[in-house]
């Protein structure tokens, strides 16, 4: 058995900051606008817009009521502490500062080698509008 990225949801705390953020940002990342979906899941209380990608589908959703209000932090027990996208080279990691910069993302790490994880790995990190932490890399 082989298994493969299929979707991956992350919930949001504001379905209004957070989707045209990703409106800007998963375009730059491959995703087609054209195929974006969503909707209203009425038995569980949730919006969701669905990103259809070349391979799998980023999706976004928005949290329960109580939930709404909840400081979203990455090393919180269950939380996402970021998500990595692989591209193609070190020169599309520094092409991608300005285009994630003009999304209003946060740039937590220019692009720049680390060492730590891997002789040859170079990456750029940054958050998005609500603090969820994403980062550009490769790795030769």
């Amino acid at each position: 058995m082989k298994a493969t990225l299929d979707h991956f949801d992350i919930t949001v705390r504001d379905m209004k900051i957070a989707e045209p953020f990703y409106d800007n940002l998963l375009p730059l990342l491959g995703f087609d606008l054209s195929r974006k979906g969503g909707g209203y899941v009425k038995d569980h209380d949730f919006h969701v817009v669905e990103y259809p990608g070349p391979d799998w589908t980023f999706t976004i959703s928005s949290p329960r009521e109580q939930f709404k209000d909840v400081e979203i932090h990455r090393r919180r027990p269950g939380s996402l502490h970021h998500l990595a996208f692989r591209l193609e080279s070190t020169k599309e990691v520094d092409a991608m500062l300005p285009l994630i910069e003009a999304t209003g993302a946060q740039i937590v790490d220019e692009p720049k080698y680390y060492p730590q994880h891997g002789e040859t790995y170079y990456a750029l990190f940054f958050k998005d509008l609500e603090g969820i932490k994403y980062e550009l890399m490769y790795e030769s």
